[in-house]
């Protein structure tokens, strides 16, 4: 079947960023939030003991924020996959303007909450409504102790948007009218956008093609270093200075808070990958051995692998979604579906085009109870999971879309569960569909690409922003220290056993960036393991699982990660076994890649 590669963003707002209906949309937001706050302030719990209210006030919530979201999404679509649309800041200013608006009246919402007694707030728990988002509510609650006057937190929140955001969205304007230069056999040089340069450098066979690249790279990331310095410096600065005053003790307090798990449990997940490293240091030995390397580079990492004659497979958009949608079936008939709705009526943006920002995310729109897929398409069969892993995202919140809104707020390192275990059905079948050996070992290889940056690449993510922060804490970091703390990350993470580094990933890599959710990195890593231990679950018993797998996702917004996986699963997070378990399934692919590949290769 023929799929369209590009998203079609005029069912949204026609006309773009200046957009007639997008403006609309905003003045009916900010009349909304000027009833909302009329309601706030005339609600008080001590005049009126019933629970309707509350609810009221709950339901105005949730139009404003779906509308929010709509737009903000839209905008925020729009900005990558046209940068060179200067006016798309104008209108996200707009969008973060009226944010800011909503957040400073949630403060006076969430202090009213907070100020109701714990005996009659339970009172108020009894409501049936209000009893079915019991957990958000208490969360809200619990959190809402931390927050300062509301004085202060609205000095806060309206700082917020030329402080924390403004830095991340000057990291995001600096990254759009950057070039990577690349120089052709013939001569030729070309002015890639990061995006392609990216794409290229780890994607091409040509190891001459990715060094060049790699160099180029690192030292267009060293040009702007500067900058970049200075923006994750503020950045992180502002945020630091915020969970103090919130009476956070540590930096990880609010990620753990954010992602609802333990320390016991984070620390449990990378006990267990870091006692379970040598099978993928071995994998890349084989690698650099197959590629004729000592040792591989940091650009040769995720590099295609070929054997003899045969070259790693290439798709079309066309054969990519048709083989996703075939393969999701194998595991039921709700995802497939689903993504063949996806795909058929233009969700996904995948053209392969300049002036594109890099990188792949799901963004939801909450009016339309719809998402949207943002990637470059390439043909690889890296590409293909990329597209399974966002349609992952997809499914989740479409199969959430009925509950309260309250129940649909998940975090990041369960989305990734979903986003994960759509992509291992892709991997899987790759593999298992391979037509000859060799075939099958380079498909091995792409599938082994997702473990190493998982156990690796962004356990150097997390070790580098862990001293970081403890170093931020204490002041300034400089760019020569930020490129030794990222070397000494990617050393350990990597057991030291590449030839060259990457020192400047820290202002390469945009997740250090981003403004609202600290530590953008161990989610995944949760996500990849937990959805293995699902997908081995679903090994031992088919029979009915897509609907047992459906009623964990519609959890994932209403409990404890701990909670979720002793509910669901049976098992206990807080200790390395669990982790373990998942760990030694692709140990397992470490052992074939490397059987076959000596066959080949002697």
């Amino acid at each position: 079947m023929k799929y369209q590669d590009t998203w079609d963003l005029d069912t949204i707002f026609p006309g773009g960023t200046k957009s007639p209906e997008l403006q609309k949309k905003l003045h009916t937001i900010k009349n909304e939030i000027q009833d909302y706050q009329k309601q706030i302030h005339e609600w008080s719990f001590s005049d009126n003991q019933s629970a309707e209210p509350l609810k009221v006030l709950l339901k105005k919530q949730e139009s404003i924020e779906k509308g929010l979201g709509q737009a903000g999404s839209f905008v925020h679509m729009w900005q990558d996959a046209y940068t060179d649309d200067e006016y798309a800041n104008v209108v996200m200013g707009q969008v973060m303007d009226l944010s800011s608006e909503v957040e400073n009246l949630s403060t006076v919402y969430t202090k009213k909450l907070v100020a109701i007694s714990d005996e009659d707030w339970q009172n108020l728990l009894q409501d049936s409504e209000l009893s079915e988002v019991s957990f958000a509510l208490n969360e809200i609650r619990d959190q809402g102790k931390r927050l300062l006057s509301e004085a202060e937190e609205k000095i806060i929140t309206d700082l917020n948007n030329d402080g924390i955001s403004g830095w991340s969205r000057l990291y995001d304007t600096a990254v759009s009218i950057m070039t990577i230069p690349f120089t052709d056999k013939e001569g030729n040089t070309k002015e890639f956008s990061v995006g392609q340069a990216m794409n290229r450098m780890y994607s091409d066979p040509d190891p001459e093609v990715r060094k060049q690249l790699f160099e180029n790279w690192e030292a267009a990331w060293t040009k702007y270093a500067p900058i970049f310095a200075d923006t994750l410096n503020h950045l992180d600065g502002y945020r630091i200075t915020l969970q103090r005053a919130h009476n956070r003790e540590n930096f990880l307090d609010e990620p753990l808070e954010y992602n609802r798990m333990s320390k016991a449990t984070l620390d449990a997940m990378w006990t267990a990958v870091s006692n379970h490293k040598q099978p993928f240091i071995n994998f890349l030995k084989q690698k650099a051995k197959i590629l004729g390397m000592e040792k591989l580079g940091w650009q040769d990492v995720d590099a295609p692998v070929a054997f003899g004659e045969v070259k790693p497979p290439s798709y079309s958009y066309d054969e990519a979604c048709d083989f996703i949608i075939e393969n999701f079936a194998t595991f039921g008939p709700k995802i497939s579906a689903f993504a063949k709705l996806a795909l058929e009526n233009r969700w996904v943006e995948a053209e392969d085009r300049p002036k594109k920002r890099p990188g792949g995310y799901c963004e939801e729109l909450p009016e339309f109870q719809e998402s949207r897929i943002f990637m470059t398409f390439t043909g690889s069969p890296s590409d293909t999971s990329t597209l399974a892993h966002e349609l992952g995202h997809a499914f989740h919140s479409y199969v959430m879309r009925d509950l309260p809104e309250l129940n649909r707020n998940y975090a990041m390192n369960v989305a990734e569960t979903a986003s994960t275990f759509a992509e291992t059905i892709i991997s899987n079948a790759t593999v298992a569909n391979a037509k000859t050996k060799e075939e099958k070992m380079t498909l091995l290889n792409t599938k082994m690409e997702n473990a190493i940056a998982m156990f690796l690449n962004i356990h150097a993510r997390f070790l580098f922003e862990k001293a970081f922060y403890e170093e931020r804490s204490e002041g300034i970091v400089s760019e020569q220290r930020l490129n030794e703390l990222m070397l000494n990350a990617q050393k350990e993470a990597y057991c030291d056993s590449l030839s060259s580094y990457h020192p400047h990933f820290w202002c390469s890599k945009l997740h250090f960036f981003i403004d609202d959710i600290p530590f953008y990195n161990f989610p995944y890593t949760f996500g990849f393991l937990f959805s293995l231990g699902i997908y081995a679950e679903f090994l031992k018993d088919s029979k009915d699982f897509e609907d047992k797998y459906i009623a964990l996702l519609r959890d994932t917004g209403s409990m404890k990660v701990e909670e979720l996986a002793m509910k669901h699963l049976g098992v206990d997070l807080t200790k390395p076994h669990f982790w373990e378990a998942g760990i030694e399934l692709m140990e397992k692919d470490v052992e074939e890649f490397i059987q076959l590949t000596n066959e080949v290769i002697g």
